[in-house]
């Protein structure tokens, strides 16, 4: 692993260049926790049990690192937590391909490949919650446990609607807009100002761009098929625990009837998995990340320390 050293200092610890497999970079920030990141490999077990696990946090469809900087510190004070861009988000390059589900769930399985066998809980929020569902399930030996947080899921009939196809098409137009106009960072200054200082210099640095929003657009182009696809084939998660967490408010673009919506599919999906749980965030809209960052940290942490032994 190479990793740059001008970076200890910031809150989401130092960055590291993370290779694919077909030759791109993913930009990533590791807080190596108080063992200094030896959560892998031979120490893998120990004489009490499984390993502390790696965290790592996949952000939603249009968002950097810097989304997770409320919550990646304070699990970072008892094991290793990663945060990282996705191809065209962040720091990252762009990706020449396709920005497919199963493409960027490839990208996440090399990044764990990187940081070496496992075990890992995965976190992700929003649109982060499918993708870290089948990167999951593509290994699901090395995963000890998944945070769903205020995830996508396919059991929203919404999703699928041609209204809801359209209300996307129409944000992404009108944010790529304002991004070229220079004041996406202005109309969404507000996820920004909660961060930690050096996280939301980084936000509005490389949080609001024209690539950014070019990236979510790809990504819209297949993502809700994909998606669609889960209704007959969801992944296979096996008896992995999982605890999805809502939002209790409406907002952030979710009137009351598609919050309902939205928390009756969590609560489907929790009751669907083998060691499922449901979670309300009672401050927190959609981006409870921001709200109700506490809250997040604790369930990793119990998910984290679960029983369940991974090989």
């Amino acid at each position: 692993m190479t990793a740059t050293t001008d970076a200890v200092t910031h809150i989401q610890g130092r960055t590291e260049w993370v290779p694919t497999r077909d030759g791109r970079k993913l930009h990533a920030m590791v807080l190596p926790g108080p063992r200094g990141g030896t959560h892998t490999g031979a120490d893998a077990h120990t004489e009490t049990g499984p390993a502390t696990p790696t965290v790592v946090f996949e952000a939603g469809a249009a968002a950097t690192r810097s989304s997770w900087a409320l919550v990646q510190p304070t699990v970072g004070t008892w094991t290793r937590a990663i945060v990282y861009d996705r191809a065209g988000l962040g720091r990252s390059p762009a990706d020449p391909a396709s920005r497919t589900m199963r493409r960027m769930a490839d990208d996440l399985q090399d990044l764990l490949d990187h940081f070496g066998p496992g075990p890992y809980v995965l976190v992700g929020h929003s649109a982060g919650g499918p993708l870290v569902r089948l990167a999951a399930a593509g290994r699901p030996d090395r995963i000890r446990g998944l945070v769903l947080v205020d995830p996508t899921d396919e059991s929203a009939d919404l999703l699928f609607s041609p209204l809801f196809r359209r209300a996307e098409r129409t944000s992404i137009a009108v944010n790529l807009l304002l991004a070229r106009l220079r004041l996406l960072g202005l109309a969404y200054r507000w996820t920004a100002a909660p961060l930690p200082e050096d996280a939301r210099r980084d936000m509005k640095h490389d949080g609001f761009t024209t690539g950014l929003i070019k990236t979510q657009r790809a990504q819209a182009r297949t993502f809700l098929d994909e998606l669609s696809a889960f209704r007959g084939a969801p992944p296979e998660l096996g008896d992995i625990p999982v605890t999805l967490i809502s939002g209790a408010l409406p907002g952030n673009g979710m009137n009351k009837a598609t919050r309902r919506a939205a928390n009756n599919s969590h609560a489907h999906r929790a009751a669907r998995t083998t060691h499922g749980k449901h979670v309300i965030a009672p401050r927190s809209g959609h981006y409870v990340p921001l709200t109700d960052p506490d809250l997040i940290a604790e369930e990793i942490r119990l998910i984290a320390t679960s029983k369940r032994s991974v090989t």
